[in-house]
């Protein structure tokens, strides 16, 4: 018997455990069983006492936005497949809930705990296993750090086919349970398309060993796509096999300013027109979001000017010189055509990071600005921004409210950010399920890129047909019959 060293602090079966997600007070625990110090002694022998945190707990039960946070009195963090097996075996038993956490970048309160669900992190899977220098080919567990894994590719002179701001930060395994799109995917794709091969493991403690490098496996079906996108709901990747693009030789950038997003479009049917493949960005914001980015974080427009928009155009290519002229000749034509007003190229790798920068930084400054309700759909790109003028309409009476957006448009993905003061009841019921209403009224997706989580869960129904709502169900039911994976997320909860 393994002494109890990490004696969690229970709470009586009678009382009401609350949960941290102010905008769902009508959510109620489901029926799981409570965590007893016998479970955490059986956890310490799997997983080791450093693999069991029971203090210090604030980074795992509440997300970046501060919008959601859980109670879990207990976080796990195993060192290999087999513990990950052991710990979900021995959960699935019991029936204790899970929530399984990467880098914890979330937007949507998909990897936090909403009572008191163990979190199993994966911040300990942490190894780069391989890198095939003559096929471009990565195997890494999931728990990699984005930019670790970019920086060790980048030595065998590879890119990762994923690039997002909270790189710094957030895991390949998050990054594909939550199927991230980023900065590149006009370049290279959505990231699934470059995954070769996964480990999976299943709430009952199978391990699913799918990790191959081949490039054409057509030997059935293609079972790792399910996970991909799942959000922790089916099972936890631990192992992963990517096709890495060569890192371009030459990477160029301009900003522009634009007097309305009608030009933004034109410029953008401009860029891809002239520069064709080697474009890799193709990038917007609207005023407050720059506005944000300067006063608050101190980051300077190089820009004379301030403009109703900004439009970031990156290339990526093997050859300086030509990748240079065709972005000089392309910016040329768009000054001729009138849909930019001012703009500026990068001289130097200096000007260009600092360009990006001022997007990527976008997400921190409207942080500090209030409380942010935040949507990520996709759209027909004629309609991106339309709707951010109906959200502002429809807040117009709310004191202090804003509405700041920005977003890819090569894919139709705008992240708007309406914010208040502090979080206010009013202002989501004018925006939910307004939102989700038009969006699908405009066919288009109400999650792009950041997943459903516990925020979006309830309006999967505007995306979804209810016969491909039922299947997801019944996916979910064959892979965890107990569903205690990542309960109250994805799938909606309030049927």
């Amino acid at each position: 018997m393994i002494p109890v060293r990490h004696c969690l602090k229970l709470v009586p079966l009678c009382s009401q455990i609350r949960h941290g997600s102010r905008m769902f007070p009508q959510l109620k625990r489901g029926s799981f069983n409570r965590i007893t110090d016998e479970d955490v002694n059986r956890f310490t022998g799997i997983v080791g006492e450093t693999g069991i945190k029971t203090e210090e707990l604030d980074h795992y039960n509440t997300d970046w936005l501060n919008t959601v946070s859980g109670f879990t009195e207990l976080v796990i963090s195993p060192k290999s497949v087999e513990e990950v097996a052991a710990v979900l075996r021995h959960c699935n038993e019991r029936r204790l809930a899970v929530v399984p956490q990467g880098g914890n970048t979330g937007l949507v309160g998909g990897s936090n705990p909403v009572f008191d669900e163990i979190v199993l992190s994966l911040e300990r899977l942490n190894n780069i296993s391989h890198i095939d220098p003559y096929a471009g080919i990565v195997e890494c567990e999931a728990g990699v750090i984005l930019q670790n894994l970019s920086d060790k590719v980048g030595e065998h002179g590879y890119t990762v086919p994923l690039d997002l701001g909270a790189r710094g930060s957030c895991f390949i395994g998050g990054n594909l349970a939550t199927h991230a799109g980023g900065l590149r995917v006009v370049r290279y794709g959505q990231l699934r398309g470059s995954v070769l091969g996964m480990r999976v493991v299943l709430p009952d403690g199978q391990i699913l060993d799918g990790r191959s490098n081949m490039r054409k496996d057509n030997t059935g079906y293609d079972i790792k796509q399910l996970f991909i996108g799942s959000e922790g709901t089916l099972g936890v990747i631990t192992d992963v096999s990517l096709l890495l693009p060569q890192s371009p030789v030459s990477v160029n950038m301009a900003l522009l300013g634009c007097d309305s997003f009608d030009d933004v479009i034109k410029c953008y049917r401009l860029s891809r027109q002239c520069l064709g493949e080697i474009v890799s960005a193709c990038e917007f914001m609207d005023s407050l979001c720059m506005t944000s980015v300067n006063d608050i974080l101190g980051l300077a427009s190089p820009l004379e000017n301030s403009h109703k928009f900004y439009y970031l155009v990156e290339t990526s290519g093997m050859n300086m010189d030509h990748d240079m002229e065709k972005l000089e000749t392309c910016i040329e034509k768009v000054f001729e055509s009138g849909c930019a007003t001012d703009g500026v190229m990068a001289a130097s790798k200096d000007q260009a990071r600092h360009m990006m920068s001022l997007r990527e930084n976008i997400a921190p400054a409207l942080k500090a600005v209030g409380f942010n309700y935040k949507y990520d759909v996709s759209l027909p790109i004629q309609h991106m921004y339309s709707l951010v003028e109906q959200v502002k309409h429809v807040l117009r009476d709310v004191p202090g409210s804003k509405v700041g957006a920005y977003g890819h448009v090569a894919e139709g993905d705008v992240h708007f950010n309406p914010i208040t003061p502090q979080f206010d009841p009013l202002a989501l019921s004018l925006i939910e399920p307004f939102v989700y209403e038009e969006v699908s009224r405009l066919k288009g997706s109400i999650s792009a890129e950041h997943g459903m989580g516990l925020k979006k869960a309830n309006y999967l129904r505007y995306s979804k047909d209810p016969s491909m709502i039922a299947m997801m169900r019944s996916l979910k039911d064959v892979f965890d019959p107990n569903g205690i994976m990542n309960p109250y997320k994805l799938l909606p909860w309030n049927d």
